[in-house]
């Protein structure tokens, strides 16, 4: 066995042994007044779930099994519950964006689209920042984060080989690679089928007794905020790394790659049908009382679209191919997080919550209550990195908060989904780490942009929650 591989064994067993600590010293502390046995058991196995994912002590997969199976063993729920919570709406609908951004990557319609903003940028170096803020962001609208990111990066990239720009020390380069990872998570909030974030909040609101929220409601918030912060993040992000270059020189390799592309394919044009038909049934969804449209929610037409890319004369991939392209660590992170926030729901974990962390706030005008919800979600990224668990903690707590003070839950509810996307002060989400394993920016280059942006991104979804909100309906109690 290599040094190596002995230095990240002993790590892994430490981590295992902290997180296995922290969890006993949660589940034998005195039971905090107001919690409750089944509580406190839920913290425990909170605290070590989190520990075993953020420490990768363990595979992902198998913490996610673990979240399972110790439910019955702690007396929080039977199995047979405990995996009925896991099979959710939102572990296929991961499933399926899976396939989506699979037909966009495999068919290069993502990478066309990519080429032909970069095409069109010109060689100014903050022009360049800008296209790729706002390429990433409108591409994740629709498809997931990670893939956006991979596809801008290798385009990035190609610039950076041609410029002989080295890892770590270019501004340019630096500014770039954050770009990348920062507009796909503002342009994933867009709507709700930008991430599967989004549905697993949205899930967690209607499991707690909250109203659904149709594509339209999201949008209505979700599409002014990416209008607003995509070029807001470009700018932010040029200022804090001032290029070194002018311009990046000729961009003639990029244009004679998008020319060799030749038009439109076959494969192409059926995605981008497909994709057309899917928004446009997922906005028929929103009117539920026209037609059979009631039928239309984000996961039934999520599976018909993806249906579609399997039939033939379509066939855009084999299932072989969709399989390997799927994340199954993050399809089982999707369903534990969804076992584990229903299991602190039905414990009280989240009632005591809400009790010592947010019950003074009840009074508090409507707008400062939602700023410090979306502020407080942007700096609890710093001690919980796995943004489905922040939705999952967070959630239930917020809306039995908005309830005690006669609003609406959603409304309470929505600024913490939004704000889970917002992981933007260290490169621990998966989305930011993708670029930050590229060594062009250090952990902590990413923090005062991130800490800009998340704020602006605060006092953007405030006032446009303010705004748009009472003609959405979210100012009206449900009944």
């Amino acid at each position: 066995m290599t040094s190596a591989s002995l230095t990240t064994s002993r790590k892994e067993i430490i981590s295992l042994f902290v997180a296995v600590a922290a969890s006993a010293v949660v589940l034998y502390l005195p039971t905090p007044e107001g919690l409750g046995v089944p509580g406190q058991r839920t913290a425990a196995l909170f605290v070590l779930i989190l520990i075993l994912w953020s420490t990768e002590a363990i595979p992902i997969t198998i913490g996610a099994l673990l979240a399972l199976v110790l439910q019955p063993i702690l007396g929080l729920n039977d199995l047979n519950t405990a995996f009925q919570n896991f099979i959710g709406l939102v572990f296929f609908f991961v499933l399926i964006m899976f396939i989506v951004a699979l037909a966009w990557v495999k068919t290069g319609l993502a990478h066309r689209f990519a080429l032909t903003l970069i095409s069109r940028a010109g060689t100014d170096s903050r022009r360049v920042i800008l296209v790729f803020t706002v390429g990433t962001g409108m591409v994740s609208l629709i498809v997931s984060d990670v893939p956006t990111c991979a596809i801008f990066m290798a385009v990035a990239l190609g610039i950076f080989d041609r410029l002989k720009l080295e890892p770590g020390k270019s501004q340019f380069a630096r500014g770039l690679m954050l770009a990348i990872p920062l507009g796909a998570l503002v342009g994933g909030v867009g709507t709700i089928a930008g991430s599967s974030i989004n549905v697993l909040g949205l899930q967690i609101i209607l499991d707690n007794g909250g109203p659904e929220i149709t594509f339209l409601q999201w949008m209505a918030i979700g599409i002014p905020m990416v209008l607003i912060l995509l070029p807001t993040t470009a700018f932010v992000i040029s200022r804090a790394f001032k290029p070194e270059i002018d311009d990046i020189g000729n961009i003639d390799d990029i244009r004679r790659e998008l020319a060799d592309l030749g038009p439109l394919t076959s494969a192409e044009k059926k995605v981008l049908v497909i994709q057309s038909l899917m928004l446009v049934c997922w906005i028929a969804g929103s009117f539920p009382n026209l037609l059979f449209f009631r039928y239309f929610d984000v996961v039934t037409v999520g599976v018909f679209g993806a249906t579609l890319m399997f039939l033939p004369g379509i066939k855009l991939f084999t299932w072989k191919e969709a399989q390997a392209a799927t994340g199954w660590e993050i399809l089982m992170m999707a369903g534990a997080v969804a076992t584990l926030g229903a299991a602190s729901s039905s414990s009280g974990l989240a009632q005591w919550l809400v009790d010592i962390s947010l019950g003074g706030m009840s009074d508090f005008p409507i707008v400062l209550i939602l700023a410090l919800i979306s502020l407080f979600t942007v700096v609890i990224h710093l001690m919980l990195p796995v943004s489905p668990v922040i939705n999952a903690i967070m959630i239930p707590p917020i809306m039995l908060l908005a309830v005690e003070a006669g609003v609406n839950p959603a409304l309470y509810a929505l600024p913490v989904i939004f704000t889970a996307s917002c992981a933007m002060l260290i490169p621990l989400d998966p989305v930011p780490l993708l670029t930050f394993s590229k060594g062009y920016y250090s952990m902590f280059d990413m923090f005062k942009p991130g800490a800009i942006v998340s704020i602006a991104w605060v006092i953007v979804m405030t006032a446009i929650l303010m705004t748009v909100g009472p003609m959405i309906g979210l100012m009206e109690v449900p009944s």
